[in-house]
């Protein structure tokens, strides 16, 4: 076991988990506890974040995150989430709710747990708390103070609060004097006030103090490393001190060793176990500091990682510390209970520390002085002293001690020790077992109980059976507190049944994972509260793993067998609502203990369907002795029980009987119908009917109309298809329901049924009907009715005499068949005069078109003109009167054209047709009434009545009906176009019919005729001679199918719209006529322009306008012209035209012909009405082209509109630079003037102007141009404004390089770095110019400003100039310490500084460095390789470096390294040491080395020693063998040598007879007689007495062994003696009193031995 006064642990790998070392750093990782580590990771430019638990044995969940940061809560699973620096979010990750989120004003810098429920965020102005779990989501934190100066420019690293939240200490580091400074802001909420104070890491804690009782004092703990002389401190001061407190916190300041190579370590965090108190402090660099919080003293101090740390937490319950380190180990440190005590008292002989430290925390160690400290106290009587030292060692701690106090008596007035010590041990802490019992006891007695339940709250008792059996005859559930602390879950629960608190037994037996017996425990319940048992029982089966283990039958016995049958019941109705097979003993069970003792309650079971798995004929037969024959019925399966319970309707509902059936077969339904029909015929008759009703599907309507049919139960048959007949398809069923109902007498019904049915078969009704005769006639009337037995109907009632029911059927049932009746009375030959009255009894409801038909039919349509013209007094508008009317007047010629032409009401086409062959001429009047076009074209054609065709064709106007008869097959076309002409058009006066004649001809296709048509419309006197439309119509028809008729029309026509006919003319190409339509009509605009775009002739439009000459004539020529490109033919028109409006291309189409001269006068027009940027413009432009300087300079001075930047462009595009000058100077365009006058060579002005431009552009045009013209004055003052723009940087460069100019260049850059705006890339570009052509000043420039370089660049420059001091000084200003060892190393110098290559081969990431470096300093320094390993040692790979040395065979080089390595008791280094340490024969370090350090190959360098020259390392390879047990190689050296004592002590060390034996027999052959009897004393134990005599006799030494003898019988006598002593006390023989096999005392010191042979 490790002395080591600390326990150090790796917690976990994090680069284990696959957590990416680039995100091992303090930014991305956080650790508020030793619960939680929390990792910020980006993948592909997505944010996730890593949360480890390392109470879960290290388990790792991933989780989305779009912010920059997120922290755990130290021991809840509640995430913090922070983006953009200032939006914070706080979530609870069980339970998927969010309990804050909130926007800051300002972004948050850092932010930390101060404890369980308060978050700390520091700004850049403020610092702040939010209390998490206020339930105020929205809840802003609360602003503390504002942060102090002193924090200004630092890195925040920590946030502490006390446990009062009182006082606070925000911790920042900044650089300064080349170390890590500290800066605390401590801030005191009470007084608001804030101190600033040096130190890298701060805690508050709390000391319980000898004399104050338990009431702790504030500590506040500072450490801090002095960035001016690097020394160490750590500070321990009190805060807020209580006055009620007697003893005050004495202030403590400790050093903190720090080594000298760790120059820039520093503190990185501060925890204190306040149970042990012990301050831990821990530094960058991996180094762990142990102080005592209540002294100050350090105890201890160790490097625990050789990387660096970046951040730490509390470990252990705040009682040790842990911490991450950038390989991603998660380290923990604390201290080792079983050691510290040991350690302070050994190492630091520190007695008072150690008691301290032990009686504080109860720790081990220093038991012995406690106790001696105990027995003196009691021994001076200082009860008080001694109850106190007892209460402070757990080794006193014990029965023992409680009995010795307790028989202590006090002195009169005093305390009891007894009471002394358990209070002592209540202010320190908590009792153990024993001391609780016997505390408990007295105060009990006492009815204390207040006082013992305060201790039990502050957890200041062991709690333990014992105790809760003490306590519970007086106190339930005080008893119950103490079972449970002390985890007796029996008497826990028994406890809780006790105190009828069954809802919590079980949560509890889950928790506690306890399985107790619940059938015992339910027993219990049972007696005192059934219901409560019954509620315990079911909440049992609630939890499926406890319901599944639980007897449930024999709970269920427990109820039954006290008669407790609801509650028994309730609890099975509980368990068995799976309702599954294997519960069907217990269902059947339920229902046979309620149907004997609760047959209510068991109908209510059964009724509720809640079991179906019980013994059903069991239950069935029981429920039928309770008189529950519905539940009998429902469980019986035999048809003889149901036949048996089922004729018991009386106690059977009804509606349940009838539903019943539904679970019987076809065949169990009828058994049971027929026997309630046996039973009661007359009483079931009801119930029958309801059943054969609702299952008539099932048993079938066949099947149940013979049943009934079998009992004469005609009444019962009555009813049961009355419920059918309405829905059924079955013809039969109507059929019987009809049998039925005429039986019944029922013949509304009868009636209903035939009326309203369709179903049953007409024929059998109808014959049924027929032959019932029964005494209402109507059911068979209305059969007849509506299935078409009219006739026969009537020929029945007709020969039966029933002329009555005639007389009914056609007045009340149907006077629609009225034709057929009189059809049919007509075949009978029946009186005219019975017809006639029966028509006239329905005047008005007969279909006189039917009646008509039916009478024609039989040729007897006079018969009707009474009925007829009675009917058309009736004001009748029915159309079948009048063609009947029509037809007769017709045949008998009374006037039918009068008719025909007067009356409306008649079918046009039955008449017409009806007169085809009779009179056309009729038929034409009937059709053309009714515009029956078909047959009036037809019958016209048919009789040549042309005319009359034409004049209704007119007459419809219908464009369809034209194109019909215009159609080309129409064989009488032009008979009946001639008759158009010559007869129907010139009898027309209405304009309609002869447009829409005309349109019909246009769309037929007649060109010429449609030509004709018009002209004798229009040309021929009519009243049509103006119509516009029409003489349109002859143009357009001209235009298109008679060209040269055109001009003729032109001349003898006006009224046409002369527009569109132009229009046309112009599209079939007669451009003339269209320009004489428009000259004619004044149309002047669109005469030039026909003249200009169709005939094309702008002379004769310019001769045109000439002619007409206004100013839209000369307008609409110029632009005609400017299209023509005839630019001055065109300006000269718009000048007469007074019209500017054209400009814009007019003054494009001039610019781009360069017709500046002949645009100026134009300009000059327009700009007298148009005030237009473009045209001043445009005048500035034809200025400059002509030259004439002044006038642009008249024009600018003046009134002007011009865009003068976008006309100075162009010109300046076009190298017109005077008038460009003028144009920029007008609107004070100074990058474009700058521009201009550096075209001009004026640079002085030029750079003037720049420089009001301030634009990056014209500096760098100005600059390229001073640089060409080698103005370097100018172009540096240009290249100052353009090199604090690093985008120009480049440009510039390139610009200088590319022309030589490098003097310039530096100076240039060398000016630039005095600048307010000089940047990174300035001081980058002057490194590397520097680099290139001024090496001597690049040194000094990168010590200046190597903050300010892009060192990766000017790594690259400095490397490719070879500069390799230069080098090595940038790669380690960037943390390249590889390459910077390298440079080193390769290309090392004269001036080699070995003590900075020290510093950097430390920091070197690669360790193949480290072997490059001694290769190299063995070659080139060989001097100092020793001090440059001891720099290395920390992290060399020692054995490999041995084995480097030693093939190389310079193992003398590193000898000293050797010395300072080998305490590590490395195999390989011990064995290099012993080589060279051979070689240079000293052979007492050699001795040294093997003593000390075992790890080497003993045997093999025995075997090399044993034939060494010198003595002495014979005897280090006598002691290896010996060391190994090789006791005869080992004696053989060492009898060659003589060396007897150290063969005597082989011997005896070997505790082998046969090895001493052997060496006594070589000291007795070579008469060696004092190392015979030296052997005999230091072998004593292994020799054996007979065979010293024996060798003794032989060879006559007997007074060399005398002495021996003496020993032997002496020993042997005192042994005899002490036996007869015990033997005489009856004790028999102590074997452990035993001294067989220990040595001989014979002496208090070493035997003096003669030193023979040395």
């Amino acid at each position: 076991m490790s002395d080591l006064p600390i326990e150090f642990t790796e917690l976990v790998d994090l680069t284990s988990l696959g957590i990416s070392p680039q995100s091992l750093d303090f930014r991305s990782t956080t650790f508020e506890s030793d619960h939680y580590v929390t990792i910020r990771e980006t993948t592909d430019g997505n944010n996730s974040v890593a949360i480890v638990d390392l109470t879960k044995n290290n388990e790792i969940t991933r989780k989305n995150m779009g912010g920059d940061s997120a922290i755990m809560h130290p021991s809840q699973n509640v995430i913090c989430v922070r983006a953009n620096g200032t939006i914070v979010q706080i979530f609870n990750l069980e339970t998927k709710t969010k309990l804050k989120s909130f926007t800051l004003d300002e972004p948050v810098i850092f932010w930390k747990w101060l404890d369980e429920e308060t978050l700390g965020f520091v700004t850049g102005r403020s610092i702040m708390i939010s209390q998490v779990f206020d339930g105020n989501v929205n809840g802003k934190p609360t602003n503390l103070t504002m942060r102090h100066a002193n924090l200004n420019n630092t890195q925040i690293i920590n946030f502490v609060a006390n446990k009062k939240r009182d006082w606070f200490a925000v911790v920042g580091i900044l650089q300064e004097n080349g170390r890590i400074g500290g800066k605390i802001q401590l801030y005191s909420k009470n007084r608001n006030i804030s101190q600033a104070i040096d130190g890298h890491v701060a805690i508050f804690s709390e000391i319980v103090l000898e004399g104050n009782g338990s009431t702790p004092v504030q500590v506040f703990v500072t450490g801090n490393r002095n960035a001016t002389s690097g020394a160490g401190e750590l500070r321990m001061i009190e805060i807020d001190h209580d006055q009620s407190v007697p003893v005050q916190y004495q202030k403590n300041t400790s050093d903190i060793f720090f080594p000298p190579d760790a120059t820039n370590d520093f503190p990185i965090d501060v925890e204190v176990s306040e149970k042990y108190g012990i301050v831990y402090l821990l530094t960058k660099y991996g180094f762990i500091h142990l102080y005592g919080l209540s002294t100050g003293t350090n105890l201890f101090v160790n490097r625990i990682t050789a990387e660096s740390v970046f951040t730490a937490t509390s470990y252990d319950n705040k009682n040790g510390i842990a911490c991450i380190n950038k390989k991603g180990q998660v380290l923990s440190v604390e201290i080792a209970t079983s050691q510290i005590v040991p350690y302070i008292l050994n190492k630091l002989s520190n007695v008072s520390l150690a008691l301290t430290v032990a009686t504080r925390g109860g720790l081990p160690g220093a038991d012995d002085l406690l106790s001696k400290q105990f027995e003196s106290l009691l021994a001076q009587n200082d009860y008080a002293n001694a109850a106190k030292v007892a209460a402070s060692s757990q080794s006193l701690r014990n029965q023992n001690t409680i009995n010795r106090l307790k028989n202590v008596q006090a002195a009169p007035g005093a305390i009891s020790p007894i009471l002394l010590y358990f209070s002592t041990l209540l202010d320190k802490g908590k009792l153990n077992k024993e001391e609780t019992i016997e505390l408990a006891r007295p105060v009990l007695q006492q009815d204390r109980k207040q006082l013992f339940e305060k201790w039990l709250k502050e957890d200041k008792l062991e709690c333990s059976e014992q105790l809760g059996d003490i306590v519970k005859p007086l106190d339930t559930t005080l008893a119950l507190a103490c079972y449970l602390r002390a985890n007796v879950h029996a008497k826990v629960i028994s406890s809780l049944a006790d105190l009828q608190q069954f809802d919590k037994i079980l949560p509890y037996c889950e928790k506690a994972k306890y399985q107790p017996n619940f059938i015992v425990l339910i027993s219990t319940i049972i007696s005192s509260s059934p219901d409560r048992a019954s509620e315990f029982a079911q909440s049992l089966l609630q939890n499926s793993e406890v319901a599944a283990q639980l007897d449930i039958e024999k709970i269920a016995d427990l109820f039954f067998s006290q008669n407790h049958i609801q509650q028994g019941t309730s609890l099975l109705l509980d368990a068995l609502k799976g309702d599954t097979p294997d519960q069907g003993h217990l269902q059947t069970r339920v229902l046979e203990v309620n149907l004997l003792h609760a047959p209510q309650v068991a109908d209510a079971i059964l009724g509720n369907n809640i079991f179906s798995h019980y013994d059903k004929p069991t239950i069935a037969s029981l429920a039928e002795k309770a008189g529950l024959f519905q539940r009998a019925l429902e469980n019986y399966t035999d048809i003889t029980d149901i036949k048996r319970c089922i004729t018991h309707t009386n106690a059977l509902p009804i509606d349940w009987l009838v539903g019943y059936f539904g679970k019987l077969n076809v065949e169990q339904s009828l058994t049971c119908l027929k026997a309630l029909m046996d039973d009661n015929l007359k009483a079931n008759i009801q119930i029958v009917v309801q059943v054969a009703t609702k299952f008539t599907d099932l048993i079938g309507s066949a099947t149940l109309i013979k049943l009934f049919e079998e009992y004469n139960a005609t009444e019962g048959l009555y009813y049961y298809l009355a419920s059918l007949v309405n829905l059924t398809e079955d013809p039969d069923v109507v059929f019987k329901y009809i049998e039925a109902a005429s039986k019944m007498s029922q013949f509304n019904e009868v009636e209903r049924i035939v009326r309203d049915n369709n179903v049953y078969n007409p024929e059998r009704v109808k014959n049924f009907l027929k032959d019932a005769n029964l005494e209402n006639q109507l059911p068979f009337i209305i059969v007849c009715d509506r299935h078409d037995f009219v006739h026969e109907m009537i020929l029945h009632l007709y020969k039966t005499s029933n002329m009555k029911y005639i007389e009914t059927y056609v007045q009340q049932v149907n006077p629609s068949k009225t034709p057929q009746v009189v059809g049919a009375l007509l075949d009978m030959d029946c009186d005219e005069k019975f017809i006639q009255d029966l028509l006239q009894s329905v005047l008005g409801q007969v279909p006189v078109s039917e009646l008509t038909t039916e009478v024609e039919k039989r040729n007897r349509l006079k018969l009707l003109l009474p009925f007829l013209e009675k009917t058309l007094e009736s004001g009748t508008q029915d159309q079948g009167v009048y063609n009947a009317l029509a037809k007769i007047y017709i045949d008998s010629n009374n006037s039918p054209e009068t008719f025909l032409k007067e009356n409306d009401n008649y079918d046009t086409l039955d008449v017409g047709r009806y007169c085809e062959k009779r009179d056309p001429y009729l038929a034409y009047i009937a059709y053309e009434k009714g515009s029956n076009d078909d047959d009036l074209i037809r019958i016209t054609n048919e009789n040549s009545m042309y005319k009359y065709q034409a004049r209704y064709l007119l007459k419809r106007s219908d464009p369809q009906l034209w194109n019909k008869v215009l159609d080309g097959e129409n064989i009488h076309r032009r008979q009946l176009i001639d008759s158009v002409i010559s007869v129907g058009i010139p009898e027309l006066t209405d304009p309609e019919p002869v447009s829409l004649t005309v349109q019909a001809f246009m769309n037929s296709g007649l060109k010429l005729e449609l030509i004709e048509l018009l002209e004798k419309i229009i040309l021929e006197p009519s009243p049509f001679n103006d119509n516009v439309a029409l003489q349109g119509l002859l143009m357009l028809s001209a235009i298109k199918y008679e060209p040269t008729k055109v001009s003729t029309y032109i001349e003898k026509l006006d009224k046409y719209d002369a527009d569109e006919i132009a229009q046309l003319c112009i599209e079939h190409s007669l451009n003339e006529e269209a320009f004489e339509i428009y000259d004619k009509h004044e149309m002047f605009s669109k005469a030039l322009q026909v003249l200009i775009e169709n005939i094309m002739s702008l002379d004769r439009a310019a001769t045109y306008a000439d002619k007409i000459n206004t100013p839209e004539i000369w307008s609409q020529l110029g632009t005609a012209q400017l299209d023509g490109l005839r630019i001055q033919e065109s300006i000269d028109s718009y000048i007469k035209a007074q019209d500017p409006s054209n400009y814009e291309n007019v003054i494009d189409i001039a610019e781009q012909a360069e017709k500046f001269e002949e645009l100026i006068p134009y300009l000059l027009m327009a700009r007298e009405t148009r005030k237009e940027s473009k045209i001043d413009g445009s005048l500035i432009l034809a200025y400059a082209h002509l030259d004439q300087i002044h006038e642009i300079e008249n024009l600018i001075s003046g009134s002007t509109v011009a865009n003068l930047d976008i006309v100075g462009d162009k010109l300046l595009e076009a190298k017109n630079y005077k008038a460009a000058n003028i144009c920029f100077a007008a609107v004070s365009n100074y990058s474009k003037l700058a521009s201009t006058l550096v075209y001009l060579g004026d640079y002085q002005t030029a750079v003037d102007t720049a420089r009001k431009a301030s634009n990056i552009k014209v500096w760098k045009l100005v600059n390229d141009a001073c640089i060409d013209k080698k103005e370097f004055r100018l172009a540096q003052i240009c290249g100052l404004n353009l090199i604090v723009h690093a985008e120009e940087l480049d440009a510039l460069v390139n610009k200088y390089e590319s022309n030589g100019y490098f003097e310039e260049l530096i100076s240039l850059f060398e000016a630039g770095l005095g600048l307010e705006r000089a940047h990174m890339g300035m001081f980058t570009e002057l490194a590397i110019l520097y680099s290139k052509y001024d090496t001597s000043k690049t040194y000094e420039h990168l010590k200046l400003f190597w903050s300010r370089l892009n060192i990766p660049k000017v790594i690259r420059a400095v490397e490719t100039a070879h500069l390799w001091n230069e080098l090595v000084f940038l790669y380690a200003h960037y943390d390249e310490w590889d390459n910077a060892a390298l440079t080193m190393i390769e290309k090392s110098s004269a001036d080699f500084d070995h003590g900075y290559f020290k510093e950097v081969i430390v920091k070197v990431a690669n360790l193949e460095i480290y072997f490059k470096a001694i290769n190299f300093y063995v070659k080139e320094h060989p001097t100092l390789l020793v001090d440059l390993l001891a720099a290395l040692t920390p992290r060399l790979d020692i054995p490999r470096t041995v084995k480097l040395f030693t093939s190389s065979d310079n193992l003398p080089l590193i000898k000293p390294f050797l010395i300072n390595v080998l305490q590590r008791n490395n195999s390989v280094v011990n064995q290099a040491y012993h080589e060279l340490m051979i070689e240079e024969e000293d052979y007492k370090a050699l001795q040294d080395a093997v003593d000390s350090y075992d790890k080497f190959d003993q045997l093999g360098l025995a075997a090399r020693l044993e034939k060494h020259d010198l003595v002495f390392f014979r005897k280090i390879a006598a002691m290896l063998y010996r060391r190994n047990k090789k006791w005869g190689k080992a004696l053989t050296i060492l009898k060659d040598d003589k060396l007897w004592k150290d063969a005597i002590e082989t011997a005896a060390i070997s505790q082998d007879t046969k090895v001493v034996e052997e060496l006594i027999s070589y000291f007795v052959e070579t008469d060696n007689n004092e190392s015979f009897v030296a052997l005999l004393y230091a072998a004593y134990n292994l020799i054996n007495f007979d065979y010293v005599l024996e060798v003794s006799w032989l060879n006559k030494l007997d007074d060399y062994t005398r002495p021996y003898e003496i020993s032997i019988k002496k020993e042997q006598n005192d042994k005899i003696n002490k036996l007869s002593e015990k033997m005489k006390d009856g004790n028999g023989v102590n074997n452990d009193n035993d001294r067989d096999g220990e040595p001989l005392m014979l002496m208090n010191s070493a035997m003096n031995m003669q030193q023979t042979g040395y």
